[in-house]
C-alpha cells in the first residue's frame, strides 16, 4: 500500500527535534510520498532544502492568505523567478481565508494576491494547492478567470455544488484528519458521495491532527487513519481507496505513477 500525503508542512520548526523519526514513521505506515508547501518567501529556502535531500518530498511554493503581513508587493515576482529556476511540483500555498479577513481591504489584497500567483501558475503551466475559507465562490471565479492546470483544495469544507465545480475545473478535494470526527457529519457525507477520482488524502501537519491525537502536534505517520476513516465512511476496502487516492494524487500533481511502489 503507497499513499501520498498531498499537504504537510514538514519543514516548519514544530518539527526540527525528530523530523527524520516522523518520516521514518510516515513510510513504515505506506506514506511513500509527502507534498510540502510553503508558507511564505522567508521559508522557501529551507523547504527546498529539504526536499532536494529526500526524492520523496515534493516542494510547492506561494504566499499563504493568512500570512498577508509577511508578504511583500516583489514577492510575487519573486516566486515566478523561484518557480522558474526550482520547478516546484506546484504552486502552493495560495488562496483566500475570509473567515479571519472581516475588512473589505483585507479581502481586496487577498484577491490581488491570489490572482497575481494564479496567473504565475497558469504561465508556468502547474497546479495550485488551495487553501479556501468562507471564499469558495470567490476562488472558483478567479480560478475560472486564471485558466490554472487544475490542482488540489486542500482541507476542503464547501458544498457538493461547490466541489463539483472544483472538479469541473481539474481539481481534486483534500481529506484530512477532520474526516476522522465523528462529529464532522457534514464532511463526512461529503467524503462518501462524492465520486472516488476527486478525492486524496493529506494531513496539513502540524496542524488539523486526526481524532486519536486530538489537541496534539499532527503528523505524515498519521495519514493511514485518514485513509481509515475514508473507508469508513464509504463503506470500501481500504487498500482500494489507497491505490485510487495515490493515483488521483499522481494524475493531479504531475508525478510519474511508475515511480512509485
Amino acid at each position: 500500500m503507497h499513499l501520498i500525503d498531498t499537504h504537510c508542512h514538514l519543514d516548519v520548526a514544530e518539527f526540527d527535534a525528530d523530523r527524520e523519526r516522523v518520516l521514518a514513521a510516515a513510510r513504515s505506515g505506506g506514506v511513500g510520498d509527502i507534498v510540502v508547501p510553503a508558507i511564505d518567501r522567508a521559508g522557501w529556502p529551507k523547504l527546498l532544502d529539504l526536499c532536494a535531500g529526500d526524492a520523496g518530498l515534493h516542494p510547492a511554493l506561494g504566499l499563504h492568505p493568512l500570512y498577508m503581513d509577511r508578504h511583500a508587493d516583489p514577492d510575487v515576482a519573486a516566486l515566478a523567478e523561484a518557480i522558474a529556476r526550482q520547478r516546484p511540483l506546484a504552486v502552493g500555498e495560495i488562496g483566500l481565508d475570509f473567515r479571519e479577513a472581516k475588512a473589505p481591504q483585507d479581502r481586496e489584497r487577498q484577491l490581488a494576491l491570489c490572482a497575481a500567483q494564479l496567473a504565475v501558475a497558469a504561465v508556468a503551466g502547474l497546479p495550485v494547492l488551495l487553501h479556501v475559507r468562507k471564499a469558495h465562490d470567490d476562488m472558483l471565479r478567479l480560478l475560472r478567470e486564471a485558466g490554472v492546470q487544475g490542482g488540489i483544495a486542500h482541507a476542503f469544507n464547501g458544498s457538493l455544488e461547490q466541489a463539483r465545480q472544483y472538479m469541473d475545473l481539474g481539481f481534486k478535494l483534500g481529506f484530512g484528519g477532520m474526516l476522522t470526527f465523528e462529529r464532522s457529519s457534514k464532511l463526512r457525507r461529503l467524503a462518501a458521495t462524492l465520486p472516488l477520482d476527486a478525492i486524496v488524502l493529506e494531513t496539513d501537519a502540524p496542524d488539523l491532527t486526526v481524532a486519536s491525537h486530538r489537541y496534539q502536534r499532527n503528523s505524515p505517520e498519521y495519514l493511514p487513519e485518514v485513509l481509515a476513516a475514508l473507508a469508513e465512511v464509504r463503506g470500501a476496502d481500504p487498500a482500494a481507496l489507497a491505490a485510487a487516492t495515490t493515483a488521483n494524487a499522481c494524475a493531479v500533481l504531475g508525478l510519474p505513477a511508475a515511480a512509485t511502489p
